[in-house]
């Protein structure tokens, strides 16, 4: 699975001894997988700053799981023809092990292998400034995200629009890269060539009448220039005196002309436009996905040093100062075992807070002074981490 749960507990002794209990229901069970997460001592500040820092904290985790899926999506759009390649492009710098710094790892490794960086967010600074040097650096990303995805996404768009004029059917697609300069009389005073569709059950009979819909029809003007699966595209000349009277009897007859006019210019204007587009997205695409490649490593870095902090500050907040906790990550083994799994850490850490281990069990229970919903609040710190990013 690609869930984990970071919880803490107090770290004196009796609550190690839980964590210890912990491990070994978890495994004999196979409930999980469990490690533990470490996070540096930080400047603790005072418990009012923390109260305010906590709910900062919250929605800049919302924020930077919601920029990084937003990244995600961002490298399926462009990577439309190669989307089974889409997740080794989300990878995350290896942690900070010299062997590892320049290494590419999954998602996965990097959180169970966790190493807060102390270059990028130094420790020795306040907490508050810890988290304005996350918050700046995402808000960055995304700033650059909106300016780089909007200038592809209209450039996409724009071909898409163009593509589309070439699908459909011949009613409504574009015919500039269907006829021929060949297949019109051009610059003439008193003839034109209009295109006809014709449904493919009365090709006999267009044959038969074209040449009689109305006076002055060129004989034997009529070619067949393209079809698709319900019916044909034909040319006819005719005098330009007569081609409104000509429409209508057409019409009459279910043969439909199709408003078109050989334009060279037009023509060529639109075929130059098709191969610039594609020329200028050709040349956008490798400078974005290497953009987005490092961009959403960096992010999901700044992620999961957000869900250390936050186990840090909710941790004092809940179990006091000194500090003095243990944290441990959880990787629920199947989906199936996830209410088991809770009911373990529920009887293991009751002793922590009776009240909301009651709660658990008894939603109808409400905890005093406690905003959140009671299915959010557990007797131990608790934080979900979902690397399902593109579900």
């Amino acid at each position: 699975m690609s869930e984990f749960w970071l919880i803490s507990a107090p770290g004196d002794k009796e609550n190690l001894q839980a964590l210890e209990r912990m491990n070994t229901v978890t495994s004999k069970s196979n409930l999980s997988y469990n490690t533990k997460f470490s996070i540096p001592d930080f400047k603790v500040g005072t418990l009012d700053s923390l109260v305010g820092l906590s709910d900062e904290l919250g929605k800049l985790d919302t924020f930077a799981e919601s920029l990084i899926k937003r990244m995600a999506q961002s490298v399926v759009e462009v990577m439309e023809d190669a989307k089974g390649k889409v997740q080794e492009n989300l990878l995350a710098n290896g942690g900070l092990k010299e062997k590892m710094k320049c290494l590419k790892i999954d998602l996965t490794s990097f959180v169970t292998h966790f190493e807060w960086d102390m270059a990028k967010y130094p420790v020795k600074q306040p907490l508050v400034g810890v988290a304005d040097t996350l918050t700046k650096q995402l808000s960055q990303i995304e700033m650059d995200l909106k300016s780089r995805t909007a200038a592809y996404d209209t450039l996409r768009l724009s071909l898409e629009n163009l593509e589309k004029k070439s699908t459909g059917n011949l009613f409504t697609r574009t015919l500039s890269d269907i006829v021929n300069k060949e297949d019109f009389v051009l610059d003439s005073e008193y003839l034109i060539t209009l295109l006809v569709i014709v449904p493919k059950q009365s090709y006999t009979q267009w044959q038969k009448t074209y040449e009689s819909l109305s006076d002055m029809v060129v004989p034997r003007s009529t070619k067949l220039i393209a079809e698709d699966s319900e019916g044909g595209l034909f040319t006819v000349t005719l005098f330009r005196k007569v081609m409104d009277d000509f429409k209508t009897k057409a019409k009459e007859n279910k043969f439909t002309v199709r408003e078109f006019y050989y334009d060279e210019k037009e023509i060529k204007r639109e075929r130059e436009e098709m191969t610039r587009l594609l020329s200028d997205k050709k040349q956008q695409y490798g400078p974005l996905l290497r953009w987005l490649k490092v961009n959403f490593s960096e992010a999901f870095i700044a992620w999961i040093h957000i869900k250390a902090l936050r186990v840090f500050v909710e941790s004092v907040l809940r179990y006091g100062l000194p500090v003095n906790f243990q944290a441990v990550l959880l990787q629920p083994h199947k989906k199936s075992s996830t209410k088991r799994l809770r009911e373990v850490l529920n009887s293991v850490f009751r002793h922590l807070d009776e009240v909301a281990a009651a709660s658990i069990l008894d939603a109808s229970v409400e905890i005093p002074g406690l905003q959140l919903n009671n299915q959010d609040y557990f007797p131990y710190v608790y934080f979900h981490i979902d690397l399902s990013l593109l579900d």
